[in-house]
């Protein structure tokens, strides 16, 4: 076991924990957060199935974004459905044995992680290119634009360019289930992707990157247009209503 294996073992320790504790957090609040009044974008469905069937297609399709950017939606688009296959194949280093359906999308993986890197490239030259984007553009955007990206083109360097014993690899995330720190590959390349992607896990739960959770908490997208029909109470009103 080398000191740089278990400096990278606690920092993925920590890593999990900011990661988990920060989006228990984060959900917690965004569930505690009252929503007096009924303001779903319209045209919205009248029930809660018509609700959970557009927050599938805002989920799966980006439905608003297309409407609004078309873009913008299709370099979003591409990012994230890019990112999803990545994350998908990215599941091999912590099952084992490794589901069938994980092993026929290995190919398809490496596709996403090309179409994660086109994403990231025109939604960063947004950036730049529209006046008013550049505007409004904080040093943090690009900040987490340049950490994806460089997550991003460094997986595929790995891939493709300076390989490295992904087994050993397995067995190092492996053995963080059971406390046991084995010896990770010294690759410069490896050191670098694992490095910011903690990083990433670490401030996804306080950055702009929390939009993930909660668009599940959006009260525009997760409320059925039925004030007509039902009376909307928050929760603290409904409390004071009965005393």
């Amino acid at each position: 076991m080398s000191f740089l294996s278990s400096v990278y073992a606690y920092l993925f320790y920590f890593a999990v924990f900011v990661l988990l504790a920060g989006l228990i957090n984060k959900v917690v609040q965004y569930a505690r957060t009252p929503a007096p009044l009924k303001i779903p974008t319209t045209p919205a469905p009248t029930t809660r199935t018509g609700v959970a069937l557009r927050m599938t297609r805002e989920v799966v399709f980006f439905e608003s974004l297309f409407r609004g950017n078309k873009w913008i939606w299709i370099f979003g688009w591409i990012f994230h459905f890019g990112l999803f296959l990545v994350t998908l194949r990215h599941l091999r280093y912590f099952l084992d044995p490794v589901p069938v359906w994980i092993q026929f999308i290995q190919p398809f993986g490496v596709y996403g992680g090309i179409a994660m890197v086109v994403g990231l490239a025109g939604l960063w030259a947004r950036r730049f290119l529209v006046d008013r984007v550049r505007y409004i553009t904080a040093l943090s955007d690009h900040l987490i634009l340049v950490l994806l990206l460089t997550i991003g083109v460094s997986g595929l360097l790995m891939r493709f360019v300076a390989h490295t014993d992904i087994m050993r690899v397995k067995e190092f995330f492996q053995g963080l289930y059971v406390g046991q720190v084995s010896t990770l590959p010294g690759d410069p390349l490896l050191m670098l992707h694992l490095l910011l992607v903690a990083v990433l896990m670490i401030i996804f739960p306080y950055s702009k990157l929390l939009h993930a959770p909660g668009l599940f908490f959006s009260p525009s997208r997760n409320q059925a247009d039925n004030p007509r029909e039902r009376r909307h109470l928050a929760n603290w009103a409904r409390r004071l209503e009965q005393e």
